[in-house]
């Protein structure tokens, strides 16, 4: 095969191009398969912070920056305290995740990651293959996985919704001991912003130490200053923290939404990661799915079938949508029906339905949590969006 000619190429090496490269890498169906990762990055920063829960032991426990067992949620004239018992909620800086990923692919030969930009994808499918343009060369590729969100998406006018999980964090360090670092904050609703979807998480990494962060859940983003001023309000008037400083900080801002970036994929070229719908539409958790997904891809190219082939939960996702038919049009109502799934449902049973794992049954028992009104008017009108 010419140098240039590659069986598959990854565009992105973020969770869900890295997840896949790791996922083929591991497999023996791939050793002769020539796989080319593109990313205009270098990848060797803390850019991003992952956290998500999982049964016990996991294969990242090994870079994890924390864990917990205990969790705590306060919403309307709810608190509740939770021990996930076979569960534990997870961070990782992306930073670790990068360079643990580095070290897998420089062990395998055929494969080659180049910081390049992608500029264009030529699909030819009666010659099965894709050329492919980046700001250095040119590649003839068989299969290409792409990250990049398809321009489709930033129109808009087509009867789907878009909302935003955006956030800022702040990784503060106190003169005093006062984190319990097996016991993390999930969602606190008390400080809201304006009354609008808004709660703040907390993730302590020792007895001094700690993540804060402001998130909100809505179509416009806010000024730095005001996420700024929410954090600082929570540190003292809900932490009873004075004196602290301020070690970092993180930004970020994760769509939400149910248009179906699945109908992208092509003969030649599938869609991954945030592009793919790998994002959970009503959370905006992505990095299990990427791994789950990455697993799934390489079964179905193993069984010859598409590599998208039965990758997204029709059910699941129109649940996602009618939640976020609700943040779009009733964004003031989230935190009491968030209030309600947690005050009449165990944690763990929650997870399994945020991971779209549930049975008709166990699903029925979370849905019923909440009061139905909101949701009547959603139902028809998104019952075959997803079908």
């Amino acid at each position: 095969m010419n140098k240039n000619h590659y069986d598959y190429a990854i565009i992105g090496a973020g969770a869900a191009g890295l997840h896949l490269a790791m996922a083929m890498i591991q497999e023996d169906f791939f050793n002769h398969k020539k796989i080319l990762i593109l990313d205009k990055a270098n990848k060797d920063t803390n850019d991003r912070t992952w956290s998500f829960w999982e049964k016990e032991h996991g294969k990242w426990d090994d870079i994890l920056h924390h864990s917990w067992q205990y969790a705590s949620f306060y919403g309307d004239d709810v608190m509740k305290e939770m021990d996930l018992k076979k569960y534990r909620y997870k961070t990782l800086r992306s930073g670790k995740f990068y360079q643990h990923a580095k070290n897998i692919i420089a062990s395998a030969s055929h494969v080659t990651w180049m910081k390049e930009e992608v500029l264009e994808l030529n699909n030819n499918e009666d010659q099965n293959e894709v050329i492919l343009k980046s700001s250095e060369n040119q590649f003839v590729v068989q299969h290409v996985f792409d990250s990049r969100i398809d321009d489709d998406f930033f129109k808009e006018n087509d009867g789907y919704t878009r909302i935003l999980q955006h956030f800022k964090g702040w990784f503060i360090q106190t003169e005093e001991k006062v984190f319990d670092p097996d016991k993390f904050v999930m969602m606190d609703f008390r400080l809201r912003w304006k009354n609008q979807t808004s709660f703040t998480y907390v993730l302590p990494f020792s007895e001094t130490e700690a993540m804060v962060e402001f998130t909100l859940f809505n179509d416009q983003l806010i000024e730095d200053e005001d996420y700024d001023e929410k954090i600082k309000q929570y540190i003292c008037e809900f932490l009873k923290i004075e004196n602290f400083k301020i070690i970092e900080k993180e930004k970020g801002v994760i769509p939400m939404t149910d248009f179906p970036f699945h109908k992208k994929n092509k003969k030649n070229i599938t869609k991954i990661g945030t592009a793919g719908g790998w994002v959970k539409p009503s959370s905006g958790y992505a990095f299990k799915n990427c791994e789950r997904y990455a697993y799934k891809v390489v079964e179905n190219i193993k069984a010859n079938q598409s590599p998208s082939h039965s990758l997204l939960h029709p059910r699941y996702r129109w649940y996602d949508s009618i939640l976020l038919d609700i943040l779009k049009n009733k964004n003031e109502l989230i935190a009491s029906l968030f209030s309600m799934m947690f005050k009449k449902n165990e944690i763990q049973d929650i997870f399994v339905f945020l991971d779209d794992e549930g049975t008709w049954s166990s699903d029925l028992k979370i849905i019923k949590s909440f009061d139905p009104f909101p949701f009547l008017k959603t139902v028809g009108k998104r019952f075959l969006q997803w079908k």
